[in-house]
């Protein structure tokens, strides 16, 4: 009789049992289902966010359910002193001065005494469908206080500067300055880590899109700055990498997916003829490249879109 091989052993990923992951946006959106994720694979979390209420919460609910069920392991890795906290909030602003976004870090490090991987959730604000149909919010503006943004879509003539600065601060800025600070704290202890940046098709060379000119640089730069931090930071065994999400179903998307005129599109132009949800689509892609099986995966961006960018013209754009 053929032995049957445990999932557990085809996909290691599926525990992480010992990791501290540190996600930024956590108190909606991606982040919030990155940190609930994560604590069922065993991680520590530290939740950051402006939201202190909302991370509270949070936390509350990880915590529960880490008293209310066993650990699926035992680690040597396992945070020392932790006993049975697996989340912990911290307050983090990523529109903040670089000073402001330090003190925060190192409150996360100082949680758990570690970070193994840095978890950036989305953080702003609008990328625009089509100008036909006016735009929407993709991504969780935790920066904005979780006030949903609805603007008109902005040709490049149109953008106002404080537009352009503020998607700028958030997407990009606010990403690079977290993640100094986190990887500076990875490299003096020795021990390497993981960075996962969250990105967006509309900053791939064939996935922009009509009016999001700020939106569209800004992940775009968060592309080059994963690859460039990835040529710097690998002789710290400090592994970068991006994920570039499509369209995905969640509490944010589901006024647009409830569009009889979406699920059309998607029959006719996404390949998979579908739009997937975060997890798993996101979540185990995430968790593998916390995970020490992806320890000689680094500078890659991951297109998670079910193929809608392949034709290489956007296919919001004639609607």
């Amino acid at each position: 009789m053929a032995s049957q091989v445990s999932s557990d052993h085809l996909e290691p990923w599926l525990d992480l049992e010992g990791k501290v992951v540190m996600v930024t946006g956590a108190s909606s959106g991606l982040g919030r289902e990155f940190c609930l994720d994560l604590a069922k694979a065993g991680c520590r979390v530290v939740a950051a966010a402006r939201r202190v209420d909302r991370l509270k919460s949070l936390c509350d609910e990880i915590n529960r359910l880490a008293s209310s069920t066993p650990s699926s392991s035992s680690s040597s890795s396992v945070v020392e002193g932790s006993g049975s906290v697996r989340a912990v909030g911290v307050e983090l602003d990523v529109c903040a001065d670089g000073a402001t976004i330090e003190k925060s870090v190192q409150r996360a490090w100082e949680a758990f005494g570690r970070i193994d991987a840095l978890a950036p959730g989305l953080f702003t604000t609008v990328a625009p469908v089509s100008p036909a149909v006016g735009t929407c919010v993709m991504d969780g503006p935790d920066c904005l206080d979780g006030q949903s943004v609805h603007s008109n879509v902005r040709s490049p003539l149109e953008l106002s500067e404080d537009e352009w600065n503020n998607v700028m601060k958030t997407n990009l800025t606010g990403t690079w300055l977290v993640s100094k600070y986190v990887c500076i704290r990875m490299r003096d202890g020795g021990l390497g880590g993981s960075v996962i940046n969250i990105s967006s098709i509309a900053g791939l060379s064939r996935g922009q899109l009509p009016g999001a000119t700020a939106y569209a640089s800004s992940k775009a730069g968060l592309n080059s700055l994963t690859r460039v931090m990835a040529l710097e930071l690998g002789e710290y065994k400090i592994r970068v990498n991006a994920i570039s999400p499509g369209l995905f179903k969640s509490e944010i998307t589901q006024g647009l997916m409830q569009k009889d005129w979406l699920s059309n599109v998607a029959a006719k132009t996404v390949p998979l003829r579908t739009f997937g949800t975060s997890d798993p689509a996101l979540t185990s892609l995430v968790r593998y490249l916390i995970h020490d099986s992806s320890g000689y995966v680094s500078g890659n961006v991951f297109i998670v879109d079910a193929g809608a960018t392949l034709p290489g013209v956007p296919i919001f754009s004639s609607l």
